[in-house]
């Protein structure tokens, strides 16, 4: 075995039926990287067998290995987070064990990387051979998350980047609780490099990407890096003053006209119900922007790993150092 120089973080959750077919193409990279491929499989408190069966083939892998178990699903975030903590290359690479997007874009990454022509490179999803009903709402999530969040995203969105260790290290400095790790890769800076792929079809079980961790986290990314709530609820709030004086106007010239035989009764309902309305919705954002800096002075642990296995070649090469 060769010494480390390319690790790749996997984060599994519900991916029992793709994990022969990972090992396979993991087997593959490390060939072409000369056997200088390490990888860190993060098994996020899954409920299926997906633990299991990466600990019966762990001691067979021809490759450098690492399996972190978390106590609890934490979260693709705290997974990459939790491996990229432990792994020991000098450039690292964070890859969806489904193998929808293609492990031989890992090697255009570490290739700019070990030439110093980035420090980040991301993976830019020009198509997808995903169904229609998969396509569409990828395609209005992004959009959203480019207008509301981040305009710098590209039009597919980011789902498999590569750093180096500098970079590594500033994003694991970042120890917010509830936030977006596409955001904060571009938050960061330094040098980024965009490669465009195709993103390949599931060929095994159903995505954990549902409609709800979705909406959270747009949820997340919003409260953590825009204040675009706040802006809308000025808009509001200025939108409700002009729409008060105009209606203020409407009754004072209906009073003049006789034709409000109550004074002032349909415009204090109306001001009433629209500004009480208005204030809610002023007080429930301010409270979510309260509560998640309240979480983040928690310092609770971000993922807690319940256990740790290496493979014979990852402790081969720990001897060796």
């Amino acid at each position: 075995m060769g010494s480390l120089k390319y690790s790749v973080i996997i984060p599994v959750y519900k991916n029992e039926e793709s994990i022969p077919r990972l090992l396979t193409a993991l087997a593959d990279l490390d060939t072409q990287l000369e056997h200088s491929l390490e990888v860190v499989f993060v098994v996020d408190g899954s409920p299926d067998r997906s633990f299991m069966l990466l600990e019966q083939r762990l001691p067979e892998l021809p490759f450098s290995a690492q399996l972190l178990g978390h106590s609890r699903n934490f979260g693709s975030f705290a997974a990459i987070r939790s491996g990229l903590s432990i792994a020991k290359g000098e450039f690292f690479a964070v890859m969806a064990a489904d193998l929808q997007e293609p492990p031989e874009l890992l090697l255009s990454f570490f290739a700019s990387l070990a030439t110093d022509e980035c420090d980040v490179a991301l993976g830019n999803r020009a198509a997808r051979e995903d169904p229609l009903s998969s396509r569409i709402p990828s395609h209005v999530f992004w959009s959203l998350y480019r207008k509301l969040v981040l305009p710098e995203m590209p039009p597919g969105g980011v789902d498999i980047f590569g750093c180096n260790r500098v970079f590594r290290d500033q994003l694991l400095r970042l120890e917010e609780s509830r936030s977006s790790l596409v955001a904060l890769i571009f938050w960061l800076g330094f040098r980024r490099k965009l490669f465009e792929y195709k993103r390949l079809e599931r060929q095994e079980g159903v995505s954990g990407w549902t409609f709800k961790k979705k909406v959270d986290y747009m949820l997340d990314s919003i409260f953590a890096f825009t204040d675009y709530p706040v802006r809308l609820l000025v808009r509001l709030g200025l939108t409700g003053c002009i729409f008060s004086v105009l209606l203020a106007l409407m009754v004072m010239v209906g009073h003049l006209l006789g034709s409000i035989t109550v004074p002032g009764y349909a415009t204090i309902i109306i001001a009433v119900l629209f500004f009480g309305a208005l204030n809610t919705l002023g007080i429930g954002i301010v409270g979510t922007y309260a509560w998640r800096a309240y979480e983040n002075t928690k310092k609770r642990p971000l993922a807690i790993i319940a256990r740790h296995l290496v493979s014979p070649h990852a402790s081969q090469d720990q001897d060796a150092k």
